[in-house]
């Protein structure tokens, strides 16, 4: 492991701030967002992050200043560290100055091999002992995240692709900007998952996975039911009554739609295959839902011919509208 300040380019005395300033401008410079393809940025990138994994955290730096690297390994007990450099001090072991072992070289008087496995499997534990002594360092796979997106009811029927700006500790100025693709289907709760674009592996692990949590917005017009749509088309009297070929906007284009003659308000008239589609990879044979046309008679505006008119049609009803209305 390459020391934590060399790799920030930062003195041993220096400050929080100092270590954050020169962190963040490294890793605007190597973030892979930036440097598309180059491999030696990314290697460099993840030093970088590493490196301010360690010096970022006050815990970590303490404990890295008083111990070297070791004390960046998994399992690492300081407790007993502080006992066994005080052993070392005291000549216990071949009276090798301790420092994360980088002193104990096994040439001292009274040293033997033993006593360096003994001193890993009780600073690590046994299994973590035996890595050590092969040199194995095990990665660790970074953490998944998961952040909310809102999308229009148009990106969740006909898919979309967006330009988002996610929080990172890793990335520059804080913040990474993403395209996303929105794939047709989604709905309020579905997750679109992008791989590799989660929390940061250390020691070469794999980053996590980001998750983006769909929420979709209430349309103006049209209500959501299920895989199904629905929204109101105005249309005259006259159509009502003598039936009409009008034009309907659906998400994908008008298509032209027959009114039945003698259509009242409130009749359903549907578009087969214009709902929501079934998302990829959701359940299994999800067909596309339908669109629905509620019909919806709109009057003219008030005036004298209108009444005129409205007097003529008012003669021609033979029942009382409001026969059905029962509380």
């Amino acid at each position: 492991m390459k020391d934590p300040y060399s790799v920030l380019g930062v003195a041993k005395t220096a400050s929080a701030d100092e270590i954050k300033k020169a962190y963040r401008k490294l890793a605007k410079k190597l973030h892979p967002d930036m440097n598309p393809g180059d491999k030696k940025a990314e290697e460099r990138f993840k030093e970088v992050s590493s490196a301010f994994e360690i010096l970022g955290d006050p815990k970590r730096r303490s404990l890295y200043d008083e111990f070297g690297e070791i004390s960046t390994r998994p399992g690492f007990d300081e407790q007993k560290a502080r006992e066994f450099q005080r052993q070392a001090q005291a000549g216990g072991f071949g009276g090798g100055g301790f420092r994360g072992f980088e002193n104990f070289q096994g040439g001292g008087a009274g040293f033997d091999p033993e006593d360096l496995g003994a001193m890993f499997e009780d600073l690590f534990g046994r299994r973590q002992a035996t890595r050590s002594r092969r040199g194995v360092v095990e990665p660790v796979p970074g953490d998944d995240v998961e952040a909310e997106l809102e999308v229009d009811l148009r990106d969740a029927v006909l898919g979309a692709e967006r330009e988002i700006s996610i929080a990172r500790e890793s990335g520059p100025s804080g913040t990474s900007r993403l395209k996303v693709r929105i794939p047709p289907g989604v709905e309020t709760g579905s997750r679109v998952r992008l791989p590799g674009q989660g929390g940061p592996g250390r020691r070469g692990g794999e980053p996590g996975d980001l998750y983006l949590r769909i929420t979709v917005r209430e349309h103006p017009a049209v209500r959501v039911q299920g895989r199904d749509l629905s929204m109101d088309l105005p249309i005259t009297p006259q159509e009502a009554l003598a039936g009409a070929e009008v034009t309907a906007p659906t998400f994908e284009g008008q298509v032209k739609l027959k009114i039945p003659p003698g259509s009242q308000s409130g009749r359903k008239l549907r578009l087969r295959g214009r709902g929501l589609p079934a998302l990829k990879g959701g359940a299994t044979g999800a067909p596309r839902g339908d669109l629905f046309v509620v019909l919806q008679i709109v009057l003219p505006e008030d005036s004298p011919q209108a009444r005129e008119a409205a007097a003529t049609l008012q003669k021609l009803y033979k029942f009382d509208v409001r026969r059905n209305v029962v509380l």
